[in-house]
């Protein structure tokens, strides 16, 4: 099964809406009980009769019970680069979201096959950014005489059509632990960045690593007319944001933060960068997933944490490292709604369906997009380390 991206949101979950958060998802409390056992003896069964065919990758926000199935965890860009790294494996299942799906889809060979367990998961980050928008936005630039010294940059969770437009426009990829690195490279080439899509990781990285002012940022809103932004403003600003975000990261508050260290004394508050401006500069540390795995491994038994990003990795780390207290930086409980549609039940089918000969879900990426998306993640491929 071929997939194209979608001229729609590819979820619609409804249950209330709210403008400034995921379209039409709202934080759904605690999750239901892992799956039966039966499914775990199928899963298991599944995946070793496809043996050394199948690779199954498992984004740290995943439940639990799907991770538990996963030969390699990590973060999107890792998860797809170690499915690059294993050219043998004809089955590339990635529990994760569509994006992530796609990339893997352009980093690995023909003759691997990428299988999303559940089309549903989604991104509401990437999805606030079309591409039909994207274009509009940058023919503002065009006709403003701007094009020229803008690089458009665009973080790891965008769809490949977004990769593709900053590859044909001589712009790269980002993650959230290269993003000062990747600025440096576009402002050695323009003095204006169009970041995308996520307005939180462009500004904290302008302001906090690379000492740009906040008045130096503009936000481009795809539902305004030119944004709602003048050519005046454009023209003077250093970073023109996309108005998208985290609908996780996007929740987490400078008051939770102040709540926190009134209810824990001494707590260290670690954030991911995708978080709002005023929590990322109230936090003690700000990092990647990969960088909050990585502290909290590292921290003394008897510290005490606070951790602004998804509640399965929260839990999960709470889980591993009962020496030191780690808690959720909210009260209000909220998973990623999209991740957690790869369960079990869609796994164990994924599964079974390569076991039958059948490859469900196959997420395809067009030649022409890969090649120009793979341009572009190639230029962050070749900054230094």
């Amino acid at each position: 099964m071929t997939t194209a991206t979608p001229s729609l949101p590819l979820f619609v979950l409804g249950r209330g809406s709210d403008p400034e958060s995921e379209r039409g998802v709202d934080c759904p409390g605690s999750l239901p009980p892992a799956s039966d056992p039966d499914l775990v003896r199928r899963a298991a069964a599944a995946k070793a009769t496809l043996g050394d065919r199948l690779f199954v990758l498992g984004h740290h926000y995943q439940r639990d019970e799907v991770i538990a199935f996963a030969d390699v965890t990590g973060d999107s860009f890792k998860l797809a680069r170690e499915a690059a790294a294993r050219p043998d494996a004809e089955y590339i299942v990635f529990c994760g979201v569509h994006f992530m799906a796609e990339s893997a889809d352009i980093l690995t060979t023909d003759a691997q096959q990428v299988v999303l367990p559940d089309l549903a998961a989604g991104c509401s980050m990437a999805d606030m950014a079309r591409l039909a928008q994207v274009e509009d936005a940058w023919d503002a630039l065009v006709d403003a005489g701007l094009d020229q010294d803008t690089i458009p940059v665009t973080y790891m969770n965008s769809s490949a059509d977004i990769k593709a437009f900053c590859g044909r426009h001589g712009g790269v990829v980002c993650t959230s632990s290269n993003a000062r690195r990747v600025l440096e490279w576009a402002y050695a080439r323009g003095r204006r960045v169009l970041f995308l899509p996520d307005q939180h990781l462009g500004r904290n990285t302008a302001v906090l690593q690379l000492g740009l002012d906040l008045d130096d940022c503009v936000v481009w809103d795809p539902r305004r007319t030119d944004g709602g932004l003048t050519t005046e403003q454009l023209t003077a600003a250093t970073m023109v944001l996309w108005r998208g975000h985290c609908s996780v990261h996007g929740r987490f508050t400078a008051e939770a933060v102040a709540d926190v260290r009134a209810r824990i004394p001494g707590v260290q508050v670690l954030v991911h960068p995708e978080c709002q401006h005023e929590v990322v500069t109230a936090a003690d540390q700000v990092g990647s997933t990969e960088f909050i795995i990585s502290a909290i491994e590292n921290a003394p038994a008897g510290s005490a944490w606070a951790v602004g990003t998804e509640l399965n990795l929260v839990q999960r780390l709470a889980k591993e490292h009962p020496e030191q207290q780690i808690v959720f930086l909210e009260k209000t409980v909220c998973y990623c709604a999209t991740m957690n549609r790869i369960d079990l039940p869609h796994l164990v089918w994924a599964l079974e369906e390569l076991v039958a000969g059948r490859v469900p879900n196959r997420i395809v990426v067009d030649p022409q997009t890969a090649a120009e998306a793979r341009a572009a993640l190639q230029r962050m491929l070749d900054l230094p380390g």
